[in-house]
This record gives structure tokens, sequence and C-alpha cells, in this order.
């Protein structure tokens, strides 16, 4: 059956933070999850690097190495994968028809809860070394986070983003990002603002984590990176890959300390081969060269917005944002004087209209060169490509996977 058929009885339950439907299932399932030792990565931006690099690198290193992530780009499959390759369609509908039949008769789980039901079953059952688990919303009441006992727990920025359940200040937000933090359990820490740092740091404090603050690595001559006297290539564009690989080699170098055979070259070799869709990403539509980019909050939209700054070119850019995001913060980190804009619908989500985006615009960059509306994204890109702008299509991840989904098949 088609994944979206098997879980779209379940969307209807929609957001719903909490451990104990999650903690059900997976008992009804034999408790899966004590049986993969995981690596588990929380923040705004950054965690899907952050995991690529470390999946990578443990691959390389001659491991069997699981790894989730929310959401995909284009297809349900790229969610669960071993060594860098996404289960069959075949292995994940099935598995996800187990989880459905071993569902309670009471609270019924969400959609996000019953995939990642899924994933901890895949992965006991392939018995993987390590599972790299991203949390799917906060931390402290994910449904990846029933783990007692990682081996390492990676928060990597934090910011302002889901303030609808997560909390108004990056202080309530970073609470429950530091849930993922378990007693005398090493954690990493990527760079982050002041009031989240004291309110982690106490976190730390009290559960008495062996704890790693890390600096961004150091740039050095041909396009590479050094970080703890390891020299190496970074494939991933944007200055904050310094810091998302720094926080890849901290929590690496822990797995070493506790065992885990993990050379030099390994780490460098894994990195080199690191790839992660949809984030700063090269393409082309129609013969002319364009990036995309997620960039779905006010942080992601600034890391874009100084890799853009760096090529020095005119920008034409393509966007839709969801209705749930700070649309106004996005728009201001992105937007300057002489860009053009292009406003779009994110299909088949709750977006923003083009029209009240196109207002924002006005009010926060009024010496916009152009700024047009369309209904669909493809008409959209005709006008932006008419012109010797560099298109950048981004505002959601949602976004972006739709385009590339689409270009696979025009």
């Amino acid at each position: 059956m088609d994944i979206n058929d098997l879980l779209k009885p379940f969307q209807k339950f929609g957001i719903n933070l909490g451990l104990e439907r999650i903690d059900r299932l997976l008992s009804n399932l034999g408790n899966p999850h004590h049986r993969v030792p995981i690596v588990h990565v929380a923040g705004t931006n950054g965690k899907g690097s952050v995991c690529a690099y470390l999946s990578s690198v443990l691959t390389e290193a001659g491991y069997k190495i699981g790894r989730y992530i929310s959401p995909h780009l284009v297809s349900w499959t790229e969610r669960i994968c071993i060594n860098e390759k996404e289960i069959e369609i075949e292995k994940l509908s099935a598995t996800i028809e187990e989880v459905i039949n071993a569902i309670s008769s009471e609270s019924p789980p969400t959609q996000f809860e019953i995939f990642t039901a899924a994933a901890w079953l895949y992965f006991a059952r392939e018995r993987v070394d390590i599972a790299i688990m991203e949390v799917g919303l906060g931390g402290r009441l994910d449904a990846t986070n029933v783990c007692p006992s990682p081996l390492v727990t990676i928060i990597t920025s934090i910011s302002r983003e889901h303030w609808q359940i997560l909390g108004d200040t990056v202080a309530e937000i970073a609470i429950e990002k530091a849930g993922i933090l378990k007693a005398n359990c090493p954690a990493v820490m990527g760079k982050l603002p002041p009031d989240p740092e004291r309110a982690i740091a106490e976190k730390v404090k009290q559960l008495k984590c062996p704890a790693i603050w890390v600096e961004p690595a150091e740039k050095i001559p041909e396009g590479k990176a050094k970080y703890n006297n390891i020299e190496y290539e970074l494939p991933l564009l944007g200055d904050i890959q310094l810091t998302n690989s720094a926080i890849a080699i901290a929590a690496l170098q822990i797995l070493q300390q506790q065992g885990w055979n993990i050379s030099r070259e390994s780490i460098s070799n894994g990195i080199a081969k690191t790839r992660w869709l949809g984030r700063l990403q090269w393409t082309q539509w129609q013969q002319k060269k364009m990036l995309v980019d997620g960039a779905h909050n006010p942080a992601a939209a600034q890391i874009l917005r100084q890799y853009v700054d760096t090529l020095n070119v005119p920008i034409a850019w393509v966007l839709g944002i969801l209705a749930t995001k700070d649309q106004k913060g996005i728009l201001e980190a992105l937007l300057r004087p002489r860009d053009r804009l292009y406003l779009v619908p994110v299909p088949n989500k709750e977006y923003t209209e083009p029209q009240k985006l196109a207002k924002i615009a006005r009010e926060v960059c009024p010496n916009l060169l152009s700024c047009q509306t369309h209904l669909e994204l493809f008409l959209a890109l005709e006008q932006a490509t008419n012109n010797d702008s560099l298109v950048v299509l981004g505002g959601s991840l949602y976004l972006v996977g739709y385009f590339l989904e689409k270009m696979r098949v025009l």
C-alpha cells in the first residue's frame, strides 16, 4: 500500500507532543528502541547536516549506521537510511503496517509517532551498530526521546521557531530542547545565544553531563577546515558548516573515547563524502544555474543571505512560506534593496498567501526591484529566469522538496 494512504488516517491527530503514546506503542512492539544505541540530535538549525556528517563518517569507519531524519524532501524513504541507503519502499510499507497493527485501543498515536516507531523497529531488526536520531520538534516530549542512555546528545543551535508549541522565548525553547540531555551522558553543544546557553548550562549541571561547548572549525586554504587537529574538506556550503562539522567531530571523538574504532582518516574521508539535499544546493532550471535552500526560519534565512552575499551577483528570490512560520523574520533576513522577489504557494501545505507575503516584503524592504505573486511555482520560475539575476528558491523545505520531486519527472 502507498505510504501516504497508510499514514493519512493519522494526519488528523496533528502535532501532539508527549511520550505516553510512543512508549505504549513501542512496548506493544517489544521495545525495539532498547536494542539500538543512539546519538540523539536536537536544535533549531543544523540538525540535518550534523546527522549527515555523523552517518557518513561512521559508515566510512565500517559500522552499520542507521539515520532517522524529518521532514523528507521528496520521498518518505529519505527519513530512514542505513549506511546512506534509503529504506526500500516495500520494507517501509510493511514496517508501518506492522506498527499500525500494534496500536492499542487507547489514545491513538500521531503520524510522526507511527513513523518514529517504524524507524526504531527497522533499526533493531537490522541490528544497526548506532542509530543517528534527529529530533522532530523540540526534544523533551518528542517521540525520539525514549532512550534513557544515549551514547551522545547534541544540541546544534537554538533560535525562535515553533514558539506556538515550545514557548515564546528562546530560553523556554532551550529548556524544551535540553530535555534530550540525560544524567551522566556526554553532551555536545553548538554556539548558542546567551539566554539559551544559560538555561542549558544549568540543565547540564543538574544532570552532571560531561559537556563540550563547540567553537567553529578553522577555515584553512584550499577549501578545507581544521578542528581538533583534524583537517578535512567541507563538501557542504556556507560558513555555518564550520560549526556543524566541528559539532560532529566533537561527538565522534566522544565515541572514540567510549571505544568505538573511528580513525582520523575515517573522519576526514567521511566528512568529505557527506551529502545533504535541499540546503545550499546548486541545481539547474531550463539550463540556468540556480540555488535551492529551505531557509524556513529567520536563523536559516540569515545563513542563506550570508552565503549569497559572497557571490556578489543580483538575486531573484522565489519564495513560499508556511502559515505557521515567522514570515516577517524570514523576509527581513533575506531581502535587500534591488533584489527581485517572486512569491508562490507551498503545494499541499497550509501556506501564507503570496499577496500577504508581498505586503510584508514591501514593508520590510521597500526598495525591491520587483515584487510579484504567482499561483504556481513553475510560473514564477519562468518569470524569475527572464533576467540575469541568480534565482534562489527557498522559504520552505516543502517547497524545495516539491521542486526537486517535479524535476525528477519533468
